[in-house]
């Protein structure tokens, strides 16, 4: 029987941002296989993510990408997304996809701990993840109204049916996280003091 690889699953800093490129050829790789529609991402996009710690990367103890997801905040920080979750295909049934989810989950919830946190996806497997969550499916009345992240749709193959529906639902699945309803969440204390330092740059 093979031996799984060692992979450890962290929050992205700036020195990742040579995986960036491998990220996103990843990702149109995997919409691709799947025949469904992703909301496409530039290289300068995903490295920023990194750079204000609202990113998670899976890596091998070699350095190779395993797997990848980013948070972003919406409605003055009311709403939190955790997105483009991707595992490369080497690393596929080894749990990683679990792992990223729960450290960008635990990261949107540690530094936005009263933000409602929502998933819009057309896959199973980020589903069952989101209802173990403690995710609820809802409908796209239930999330943001901020028009920056409905462009994020535009890049992807089956806008047309959220634009003939008013933006009422679409092919993905609406799936809404409340914190009234849940425990806090912890980070470990070192990427607690990184985004401490990020917050004092911005005051």
């Amino acid at each position: 029987m093979e031996q799984e690889i060692e992979i450890d699953v962290l929050v992205a800093s700036p020195e990742h941002e040579k995986y960036v490129d491998t990220i996103l050829e990843t990702i149109a790789e995997a919409a691709k296989v799947r025949g469904t529609g992703i909301a496409k991402r530039t290289h300068e996009y995903l490295a920023k993510k990194m750079q204000e710690a609202k990113a998670v990367i899976a890596l091998t103890k070699g350095g190779q990408f395993a797997g990848f997801s980013y948070i972003e905040t919406w409605e003055n920080q009311q709403y939190v997304t955790t997105s483009g979750l991707i595992v490369h295909p080497d690393f596929r049934g080894q749990h990683v996809a679990k792992r990223i989810k729960d450290m960008t989950f635990t990261l949107a919830r540690t530094r936005w701990p009263h933000a409602k946190i929502f998933s819009l996806t057309s896959g199973a497997a980020v589903m069952a993840m989101n209802t173990a969550l403690g995710y609820q499916p809802v409908t796209f009345a239930d999330l943001t109204d901020d028009e920056a992240f409905w462009k994020g749709c535009e890049g992807c193959c089956n806008v047309d049916v959220l634009h003939r529906t008013d933006r009422k639902y679409c092919i993905c699945t609406a799936m809404l996280y409340d914190p009234e309803e849940h425990l806090p969440a912890k980070l470990p204390e070192e990427v607690l003091e990184r985004i401490k330092k990020l917050d004092d740059i911005k005051k």
